[in-house]
C-alpha cells in the first residue's frame, strides 16, 4: 500500500473534509495547503498526483492521534522519516484507544482471524525474535474493518 493510498482511505473512513485534514496536520505542527491535500488524493495516473512521504503521513497519523486523544502537553513527537506497516497500525490503535481485542474484532469484520500473539508479534521491538513485519494485506483489511466500522458495510 501507498502512503497516498493509507491517507485516502483513512479519509473516507472518517469522513474528513479538506479543512478537517489540513486540521489534522496542524495538530501535529505541519502546515500543508489545501492543493498538497488534494493532489495527495489523486490517483498515480493524474499529472497532478503527488506522492506522499513517510514523514508526510507520520505527521497525519500524529495529528489524528492528537484530535481522537488530545494533545500532550508536555512535547510532541517528531515524525519518523520511516514509517513501517507495523508503526502505522500502532498509531491507529493509539489514535482510536483501540485494545488488542477491538482490533481482533475490527479484522473479524472482514473474515480475517489471527490470534493473539500472532497479534502481539507485530507490536514487538524489531530486534525481538518473536518480531513479525506487518504485511499490506493485513494493514489493509484492518483499515477496511476501519472503514466499516465506522460507515456501515457498502451495498
Amino acid at each position: 500500500m501507498t502512503n497516498n493510498d493509507i491517507l485516502r482511505r483513512l479519509r473516507y473512513t472518517f469522513d474528513f473534509s479538506d479543512e478537517q485534514m489540513i486540521g489534522i496536520f496542524e495538530l501535529a505542527d505541519q502546515i500543508v495547503s489545501r492543493a498538497v491535500v488534494s493532489n495527495w488524493m489523486k490517483k498515480e495516473e493524474d499529472e497532478d498526483h503527488q506522492n506522499m512521504t513517510d514523514l508526510q503521513l507520520c505527521s497525519f497519523l500524529d495529528g489524528l492521534i492528537n484530535l481522537k486523544r488530545g494533545k500532550r502537553e508536555d512535547r510532541q513527537d517528531e515524525p519518523l522519516e520511516y514509517l513501517s506497516n507495523n508503526m502505522i497500525l500502532r498509531k491507529l490503535k493509539i489514535a482510536c484507544s483501540y485494545k488488542n481485542e477491538d482490533l481482533l474484532e475490527i479484522l473479524k469484520l472482514v473474515d480475517m482471524r489471527i490470534s493473539k500473539h500472532e497479534l502481539s508479534a507485530f507490536f514487538r521491538n524489531p530486534k525481538q525474535s518473536q518480531y513479525r513485519p506487518l504485511k499490506d494485506q493485513i494493514l489493509r483489511k484492518f483499515i477496511y474493518g476501519l472503514q466499516i466500522k465506522h460507515r456501515g458495510k457498502e451495498k
